[in-house]
This record gives structure tokens, C-alpha cells and sequence, in this order.
């Protein structure tokens, strides 16, 4: 599974519609309005490399309202969950 986060730049006055648009999108996983240098971040989650060249340039790129994308691919996630696992050797704390 690949995981890639999208930035993208849209028109002020259809952000909400241009966020739905992007989320409706099979392997969109989630899409976030913002403040600061964007406003909305995508998150997908698809099987292949040309599977995101289909989605980004092909599908959310043509977005009404989608003015820019950038485009970063995860190598690993990391979360507490996982830091507390590694850390688990099997004793209760009984």
C-alpha cells in the first residue's frame, strides 16, 4: 500500500465543494480543510504508483476549484502505538 499526502491550493469560494469532490475519490482516505501556506491536505492510500498518476493529475487535478497540487509519498508511518509496541515485551504490569 502506498501512502501519499497531497497539498493542494484551491479556489477560496468552493473549498467545501472542492474538498467533497476530492474525498469522494476511490482511495482518498481523508481530506482536510487547513490555515497556513495550503488549504485542504488529502491523504490516499492506493496499490501502485500508477494508481496515484491516475488519481492526482487524473482525477483531482480536474477538480473544479483545484488550483495547485504538491504531492509527498510516506516511506513509513510512525505513531505512539507503534513506540509502545516495540517497547512490549509480554510482562503484565500486574
Amino acid at each position: 500500500m502506498i501512502t501519499a499526502i497531497v497539498l493542494i491550493h484551491a479556489a477560496t469560494d468552493s473549498i467545501p465543494e472542492t474538498a467533497q469532490a476530492i474525498a469522494d475519490i476511490d482511495g482518498v482516505s481523508e481530506v482536510y480543510s487547513c490555515a497556513g501556506d495550503v488549504d485542504l491536505v488529502a491523504i490516499l492510500r492506493v496499490s501502485s504508483h500508477e494508481r496515484l498518476a491516475e488519481v492526482i493529475p487524473g482525477q483531482i487535478g480536474k477538480i473544479p476549484g483545484v488550483v495547485d497540487t504538491v504531492t509527498h509519498i510516506a516511506f513509513r508511518s510512525y505513531s505512539s502505538a507503534d513506540t509502545e509496541s516495540a517497547f512490549d515485551i509480554g510482562i503484565d504490569g500486574d
